[in-house]
């Protein structure tokens, strides 16, 4: 593929995450502090919804982008429908009276820029060849991962106006995707045809694969589930934890969580770039995966032991670097072993989805559960356990990965 496929490709994922992962970063919680202080939990129970309706959305939408018939394409129409779903979705969280609004429009969020962003990923299991997947990979992982940390500058900017702190990141989002839309030519599908007929029965089958036809496929995915449930763990309460290690409120800990970001777009670009690109170049996939989880896991440990900024800052930077190179390799090593590439794509691709959408609506659930594991009469939450917990889970990810045979 061409430069300016690739170019507007990445461009459109970090203009979604932009949009669809500032709110969990910052804006949710201020969100959540807003209309219910004190109750914390109330974030997890939020996240963990949208992600459940994800999980049971995500192949039906799937199968359905792989036989859309439309003179715009099969991706192009479901990008544009879920870009106006999450636009509607980021006004309704700006606006919400109530937890339960809020976490309604959360829902709204994953439904509509979900759709989005795995669409714009079901393109490149439809166009990239094998010599293309880890450069791809790296820059989009990339753009993804330096995305929220634009979106948590602009919120510290604006976290005083509840609406700008939701349709700032969202316009960059419309911005990216129309570009995308319109620039990229996607071929006419009206005269696709299929060998079954789509029924409940066969939509029903289509959520369920058989781990011994496609081994390695199924080991990719238990690496990405296990990788997903720590960083899930890791991410989610960020902000609580830092006002607790920090001693500053939740809304003072938004330019402090976008100062440390700043510092890990460095080791993101080395992870997600470098990564990628020596991926392709080696031809070696598992190593790349595996010492990511490890580096990742370093890092989370070191955060759980902080107790002052420069620990914070240096537990930042290796999950950073872990971040960044799972983000890219992993992405690539599931081109690499994707069953029934030219028909059903979409369908594996999504049910790939269950594997971060899984650990997004469980670990927001199971999180605090292990916050109260001796916690103390005066209300702290046991985070060092969290965070090692969540390491050891993303080491285990990348160790599963390992077990691929197809791939070296």
């Amino acid at each position: 593929m061409g430069p300016r496929y690739i170019w507007l490709m990445v461009l459109a994922q970090f203009g979604v995450f932009v949009a669809f992962i500032t709110p969990i970063a910052i804006s949710l919680a201020i969100r959540v502090d807003q209309l219910a202080p004190d109750n914390e939990e109330y974030l997890g129970y939020i996240t963990g919804a949208g992600a459940a309706v994800v999980m049971v959305c995500g192949p039906l939408l799937g199968v359905l982008s792989d036989r859309n018939r439309s003179r715009f394409g099969r991706r192009r129409p479901f990008m544009v429908a879920g870009m106006l779903l999450g636009v509607l979705s980021l006004i309704v969280m700006a606006q919400a009276p109530s937890v339960l609004v809020l976490g309604f429009g959360w829902i709204l969020a994953q439904l509509g820029w979900g759709q989005v962003l795995g669409n714009l990923q079901f393109s490149t299991a439809d166009r990239l060849p094998e010599s293309q997947r880890g450069k791809v990979a790296g820059l989009t992982g990339f753009a993804t991962q330096v995305a929220p940390v634009l979106g948590v500058v602009i919120a510290g900017g604006v976290s005083q106006n509840n609406l700008l702190l939701f349709l700032v990141p969202g316009a960059i989002g419309v911005v990216l995707v129309v570009l995308f839309v319109s620039f990229v030519h996607e071929d006419d599908s009206r005269g696709l045809t299929f060998a079954e007929r789509l029924t409940p029965r066969t939509l029903l089958a289509k959520y369920l694969f058989d781990p011994r036809r496609h081994p390695d496929y199924s080991l990719n995915w238990l690496g990405r589930f296990l990788f997903y449930f720590g960083l899930t763990l890791n991410t989610t309460f960020t902000a609580f934890f830092f006002a607790s290690r920090l001693g500053v409120t939740v809304e003072e800990v938004a330019g402090v969580i976008a100062v440390l970001s700043l510092f890990g777009v460095a080791a993101t670009t080395v992870g997600a770039i470098g990564g990628g690109f020596l991926s392709d170049r080696l031809r070696r996939r598992r190593v790349f995966v595996f010492a990511s989880g490890t580096v990742f896991a370093a890092g989370a440990v070191t955060m759980a032991l902080s107790t002052d900024l420069p620990l914070l800052i240096a537990g930042s930077l290796l999950s950073s670097l872990g971040i960044g190179g799972f983000a890219a390799v992993d992405q690539a090593l599931l081109l690499d072993v994707l069953p029934e590439r030219e028909t059903d794509a979409g369908r594996y691709m999504a049910i790939t989805g269950f594997a971060t959408s899984i650990p997004q609506a469980v670990a927001p659930l199971v999180a605090p559960l292990i916050l109260a594991v001796g916690a103390g009469a005066a209300g702290e939450k046991n985070y060092l356990l969290l965070y090692t917990v969540a390491g050891l889970c993303t080491f285990l990810g990348g160790l599963v990965v390992m077990r691929i045979r197809s791939v070296r």
